[in-house]
């Protein structure tokens, strides 16, 4: 078992300092955070090691630094694919039906809206909405005809001589 106070005591020595030097190298606050984080979990799982060190903080810093610089690697090698293929298509917009669908369904239960999606969506089977929800094959159809009447009733068009009346 790691020695929980030696790794609190070290942690709080040394956090600011580690930090500060992966801001240095990223010159951005939140990659310096998540890549400290990142390197002081993999310090505690390897504490019955690390904690043996000479100097435990300069692993850390080694471990921090070439997290960054990893991730720095991606987001480059990212880039570069970008400028290489291109932006990606513009993806349309959708249409004021398909929103007004979508905020009818987040109205719905979840078990209705889970089913639905399911079957109208994915278009599968009852059965297999049934399997993937674990719930029995009555209970899908009730929950889809439910939700089909509940989604009838939430899309409803108002009749226009009612409109035309108010």
């Amino acid at each position: 078992m790691p020695d929980v106070d030696g790794f609190d005591e070290f942690y709080r020595g040394s956090r600011q300092r580690l930090l500060g030097f992966v801001y240095a190298l990223t010159g951005d606050l939140a990659e310096a955070q998540d890549a400290v984080q990142e390197a002081y979990v993999r310090a505690w799982q390897r504490w019955s090691t690390v904690g043996r060190y000479d100097d435990p903080e300069a692993w850390v810093r080694v471990v921090a630094s070439r997290i960054a610089v990893s991730r720095w690697r991606s987001l480059r090698s990212r880039a570069r694919a970008y400028l290489r293929h291109g932006a990606t298509e513009a993806v349309p917009a959708p249409n004021t039906d398909t929103v007004e669908v979508v905020a009818a369904l987040r109205r719905l239960p979840e078990e209705q809206r889970t089913a639905l999606a399911l079957y109208y969506l994915l278009g599968m089977p009852v059965a297999e909405v049934a399997r993937e929800t674990n719930a029995p094959v009555g209970t899908v159809k009730a929950r889809l005809s439910r939700g089909r009447t509940a989604l009838a009733g939430l899309l409803a068009v108002p009749d226009l001589e009612e409109a035309a009346d108010a």
